[in-house]
């Protein structure tokens, strides 16, 4: 009798327990801090993007810290360096995630860097926003539903400086073309060949140059470049390897003999001073410049713009507005997540379940993220050009490209759809602003 009673009583305790438990399965206990890993270049040539986009990142989350953080709570980042490569930035990752036990995770600045760590969010289905990488292939290669790009791809950001450049000088017979050999200097020219060939066929490619990401001496390509003599060179190149390559072009006037269109330029222009002669197509890889002539909100920009200048006495680049966007985006996906919880802390599933559709401010604009976990982001491409304002080049005749006209569809892979391109897209190509 006294067995039959202590079974039942321990049947009671276990059903009661398992009831209580399925009672609470959808409560997740709110924490102390919201931790969230960053990843960036804090070290090499590629620093000089990675540690203006950590100063924003901190400068940030200083003030939304300030203001009483997200959901209530206090902001903690984790930053690690991309430098050394994709391996330790994946055992980083995990670090984070398992024994830091961040919430959410920023990645990456380097398109290599996202192809490793996306995969990464399935497997530990965490959140992860890609922050500023542009390689087009991580959602056109696969579905991740912990991933979410909180700017454009590297479709729009080489689709509108080709349409700009077919708009200010359509008779181009010859070009050039000078990458990083990486994912994004590789993919980033497939796309604006494919482009190319379709919106104006029977253009020459004279040169197709690819050196090593980080080098520093291009002369051996320069000279290539003056004997071969294209009427246009394209490089989406950044970074340091950018301001390098400039430099030595410029010493040697190759500016003076090709037109360049430079896609990546913007974040180099500040370094490179009057080194960028007038005249040449440059690209923000969206609509982060400085003298946006028309923002959604002029006192935001301005705000943003000062703020950041104040701190670090240099102007903010578009890494730093990238980062801007991820906070943004962070902020607007707890929010809705907390609100369709009924004010409780979202799990990793209710939470990226939030990001889906989300819409959320920028400096400039606002930006939409798809059902595939795209951000849409509009264009802006111009000529370089002088003012008294700015000690450096920024753009004039400037062209705002609608991201819904330049960015794939979803469900379909960009070189597939550029092919459909036909020429009556230059007849969409807005006035300039």
């Amino acid at each position: 009798m006294t067995q039959e009673l202590s079974r039942r009583a321990l049947m009671g305790a276990t059903a009661g327990s398992l009831l209580l438990a399925g009672g609470n399965a959808g409560a997740q206990q709110k924490p102390s801090e919201l931790r969230v890993g960053i990843t960036t270049f804090l070290s090499g040539p590629a620093s000089v993007f990675g540690v203006p986009s950590k100063q924003m990142a901190e400068l940030l989350f200083e003030q939304v810290n300030a203001q009483g953080g997200i959901g209530g709570i206090p902001v903690k980042p984790y930053f690690v360096d991309e430098a050394p490569g994709t391996e330790h930035l994946v055992g980083e990752y995990r670090r984070l995630v398992q024994n830091e036990g961040v919430h959410v995770m920023f990645a990456s600045i380097s398109s290599g860097s996202c192809l490793a760590c996306t995969p990464l969010s399935d497997e530990m289905r965490k959140t992860t926003l890609l922050w500023d990488c542009g390689t087009q292939r991580i959602f056109e290669e696969g579905k991740h539903p912990f991933a979410f790009r909180t700017q454009g791809f590297g479709t729009p950001e080489v689709l509108a400086p080709l349409l700009y450049l077919l708009k200010h000088k359509p008779d181009f017979k010859s070009i050039a073309v000078i990458n990083q050999d990486y994912a994004w200097g590789r993919d980033s020219w497939e796309l604006w060949k494919t482009a190319m060939d379709v919106l104006k066929p029977g253009v020459r490619v004279v040169a197709e140059m690819f050196p090593r990401l980080g080098a520093t001496d291009y002369s051996t390509e320069v000279t290539r470049l003056l004997a071969s003599r294209p009427e246009v060179i394209l490089t989406t190149s950044w970074g340091g390897d950018l301001v390098t390559l400039v430099r030595q072009a410029a010493e040697r006037r190759l500016f003076e003999r090709s037109t360049f269109v430079m896609p990546v330029a913007e974040a180099s222009l500040q370094l490179l001073g009057k080194t960028v002669p007038a005249g040449h197509v440059i690209g923000a890889r969206g609509d982060h410049w400085n003298n946006h002539p028309k923002p959604k909100d002029p006192a935001k920009l301005a705000k943003f713009v000062d703020g950041y200048r104040a701190r670090y006495n240099e102007y903010p680049i578009y890494p730093c507005h990238h980062m801007a966007q991820a906070i943004s985006a962070l902020q607007a996906g707890y929010a809705k997540a907390i609100a369709a919880k009924g004010g409780g802390w979202p799990n990793d599933q209710e939470l990226a379940n939030a990001f889906r559709g989300l819409t959320f401010d920028t400096p400039t604009s606002t930006i939409t993220l798809r059902e595939d976990g795209q951000g849409l982001e509009d264009q802006i491409v111009g000529l370089s050009s002088f003012n008294d304002k700015f000690p450096f080049a920024v753009p004039k005749d400037m062209i705002m490209f609608p991201a819904a006209m330049v960015s794939t569809p979803v469900g379909m892979k960009s070189v597939d759809w550029l092919k459909t391109l036909t020429p009556a897209i230059l007849a969409q190509t807005p006035a300039p602003i």
